[in-house]
């Protein structure tokens, strides 16, 4: 059932933090648009939930998220999908949260499971982790405004390698350009993650809302950038380079 792609777990299960995990391992944990959507309700809860200081995001055993679904891409592309993607307002709930965000990824984090980690404060990772954005392979544009924070986060080599090389960046070269905070074993990355977690969430929360926004800014530029991505991103997807690619991809 497509509602088991999304687990949610609220702060009962563990006080201050909510957990948003990927729960769809036979695809890799590839996000549909169902799941994007389940998603986006998940952080507009957190928000707006007094008892929610801080949201955390986990895949399953050695696989984080594949990315974006590639049959809703290809559905979009072969029949024109009308209005703004779903995985967009995810984007969008992602980068505005007034709350800390925290990260465990072991295995794969492809696409939209490299650049969510962009939005979080804190990103643990496996050695087994690889994360790589292949949009121009896919004949496709990066998102989640990561052609504006990418650059900023590992400078311009790193962020072309990345974004437009398509090249891998296992957990040590990831560490390496700041994309995350620390490497652990398999076995100990949501443990960590939730410890991380509820430390930040035992903290006053006023000074840590505060504290976190001026770290961050004030975001205009953030969401700009996703604005702009968007426009070339829906393009792109409607264009006959991209199904050419998503109908190889499908074929191997």
């Amino acid at each position: 059932m497509s509602d088991d792609h999304i687990l949610v777990e609220h702060p009962e299960a563990h006080p201050g933090v909510m957990v948003i995990r990927f729960n769809r391992p036979e695809k890799k944990n590839a996000i549909t648009t169902a799941m994007y959507r389940r998603m986006t309700q998940a952080l507009h809860e957190a928000g707006n939930h007094q008892a929610v200081r801080v949201v955390v995001f986990l895949g399953t055993e050695g696989c984080f998220s594949a990315g974006n679904d590639l049959g809703d891409f290809l559905d979009f592309a072969l029949n024109g999908g009308g209005g703004q993607p779903a995985a967009f307002e995810f984007l969008q709930a992602l980068a505005t949260i007034e709350k800390p965000l925290v990260s465990g990824v072991d295995g794969l984090a492809i696409g939209i499971g490299t650049t969510l980690n962009l939005h979080c404060d804190m990103t643990i990772a496996s050695p087994r982790s690889l994360f790589r954005t292949p949009f121009v392979d896919l004949a496709l544009v990066p998102e989640a405004a990561s052609s504006l924070i990418m650059p900023r986060l590992m400078g311009h080599q790193r962020a072309f390698a990345m974004l437009v090389a398509g090249e891998g960046f296992p957990a040590e070269a990831a560490l390496a350009a700041g994309l995350i905070l620390k490497v652990v074993e398999p076995e100990a990355v949501e443990r960590e993650a939730l410890a991380m977690a509820g430390n930040l969430a035992r903290k006053p929360p006023h000074a840590l809302k505060i504290t976190r926004n001026l770290l961050k800014g004030n975001g205009d530029d953030v969401l700009g950038r996703m604005d702009e991505e968007l426009v070339h991103f829906t393009a792109q997807l409607r264009s006959a380079e991209a199904r050419a690619a998503f109908e190889a991809f499908m074929r191997r």
